[in-house]
């Protein structure tokens, strides 16, 4: 494996990938297959937000090796099933070593899913909402670069959308946990310049309905 100055490694396989996945093979399943790809599924949005919060102080690769554990924990994120989660499901999750037993963090899913489900009853879905602050085209960078990522860790768009959550009572939705969470479901596509991931998601960007 070699790293090169704009921030991309060239695997083993040939394969030029933002540096970031450097890190272990999980990274690199996750940057090839996920990281910047569009998900306009509500019940795997709901996941990666949550996650993000749990995220916060910690690795994401930390989150992503335990997102198993975390998705046997949270019934699989069913919206509809963790918002009716109650106070014994809370110490029943603040016993499980195999998450991150943080009480803020597992009463704030808990919480977010129950204002998901009246986010749902408004917009039609989470997609639809979230979506929705999808930034303009002509606004991004026109190159993705390794020095332009490593100072941008938030957007008005994720500042937006992190004030919009606050407002309707979510929690652990700050705007730079927001922007990695933009990154993660594609509505933005920060993979690097030349990055072999990078025309893919914007194939896949390109593809999806917005429901907006």
């Amino acid at each position: 494996m070699t790293f090169d100055r704009a921030g991309l490694i060239t695997g083993n396989d040939g394969t030029r990938r933002c540096s970031w996945c450097a890190v272990s093979e999980d990274y690199v399943a996750y940057h090839d297959h996920e990281w910047g790809f569009p998900v306009d599924d509500d019940r795997r949005l709901f996941e990666k937000v949550c996650l993000e919060g749990f995220q916060s102080g910690l690795s994401w690769l930390t989150i992503l090796r335990k997102r198993d554990a975390f998705r046997r924990a949270f019934a699989d994120f069913d919206l509809a099933r963790v918002a009716q989660f109650n106070a014994s499901e809370v110490e029943r999750l603040l016993i499980d070593a195999a998450i991150i037993r943080h009480r803020g963090k597992i009463e704030s899913t808990i919480n977010n899913a129950r204002r998901a489900l009246e986010l749902i009853d408004e917009f039609g879905s989470l997609a639809a909402y979230f979506w929705s602050f999808e930034p303009d085209p002509a606004t991004r960078p026109a190159r993705v670069t390794w020095a332009m990522l490593r100072t941008m860790n938030m957007s008005p768009e994720s500042a937006a959308l992190s004030r919009d959550l606050k407002r309707r009572g979510w929690s652990f939705v700050g705007p730079t946990t927001i922007y990695a969470f933009m990154q993660a479901m594609g509505l933005v596509n920060d993979h690097l310049d030349s990055c072999a991931a990078r025309p893919l998601a914007a194939d896949a960007r390109a593809a999806l309905d917005r429901l907006t």
